[in-house]
């Protein structure tokens, strides 16, 4: 199934893609842009989720190479990781296409809270190294396919909790956290997104206009990412988090605005 969609919206989806390739690259939250221009040019919600995930894979891929190329993710350390999230993704977005996504309305919020709350009030957190709170065989087997799971079915702030469970759980540095988080990020996204377009769901016309803006950007937040390191990181993510809240506050009808 294909929409014709007009050169003006074409182009507004290869402008939102491209600061959604950034700002992910940098800290995870691009689908907060992404997904609400997708769904106002009129586009089904599961169509929408499936052509954020084409273009979002390719932002995440071109994340992911920029970081092996610049020595900061080791493909030892997350190739395990990696195949998990994929799995994860893949049981997520099968089951999007069943099941509401209103359970997501209490845990997201909840979730958000807490990652905003930990790098605002523990300062320090990822600084340095530190010593691992959860295994590597427990954090491989629950956490990583339940964020992906979470990727799957919805998707904004996945690279958020990917970094913030590097921290918190494994005891990285927010560095080398965001950096793992970009592969384990495309994984999700690849693992949904095959079950997406065995389904049919892809819109392959708008989906490659966004492909082109992804690259773009998640080309230079992957340099900015670099360059800034956790100062720019540590804020970001706060910020996706906090915006992220909002939206969801704001669509429950929940803000005084």
């Amino acid at each position: 199934m294909e929409f014709v969609l007009s050169p003006e919206i074409l182009a507004v989806l290869f402008i939102a893609a491209t600061l959604a390739g950034f700002v992910d690259a940098i800290a995870g939250g691009g689908g907060l842009i992404t997904i609400p221009v997708l769904l106002l040019a009129q586009v089904p919600p599961l169509h929408t989720l499936a052509t954020n995930k084409l273009q979002g894979s390719f932002g995440s891929l071109t994340a992911t190479l920029m970081m092996l190329r610049k020595g900061l993710i080791q493909f030892a350390n997350v190739k395990v990781l990696f195949v998990c999230s994929l799995i994860g993704a893949a049981l997520g977005a099968f089951a999007v296409q069943f099941v509401s996504t209103k359970t997501l309305d209490v845990v997201i919020p909840a979730v958000l809270v807490a990652i905003a709350l930990y790098f605002l009030l523990a300062p320090n957190a990822g600084a340095l190294d530190s010593r691992p709170r959860m295994t590597d065989g427990t954090y491989c087997g629950t956490v990583v396919p339940a964020i992906g799971f979470y990727d799957g079915m919805f998707g904004p702030g996945t690279g958020s909790f990917f970094s913030m469970a590097g921290v918190a759980l494994r005891g990285q540095n927010l560095v080398t956290a965001t950096a793992n988080a970009k592969a384990l990020n495309f994984a999700s996204n690849l693992g949904s997104l095959l079950v997406f377009i065995s389904g049919g769901k892809v819109l392959w016309i708008a989906g490659s206009v966004m492909i082109a803006g992804q690259i773009v950007g998640a080309w230079g937040g992957s340099h900015a990412m670099v360059r800034g390191g956790t100062k720019l990181i540590r804020p970001m993510i706060v910020t996706v988090c906090v915006v992220m809240l909002g939206r969801y506050l704001w669509q429950k009808g929940l803000l005084p605005f």
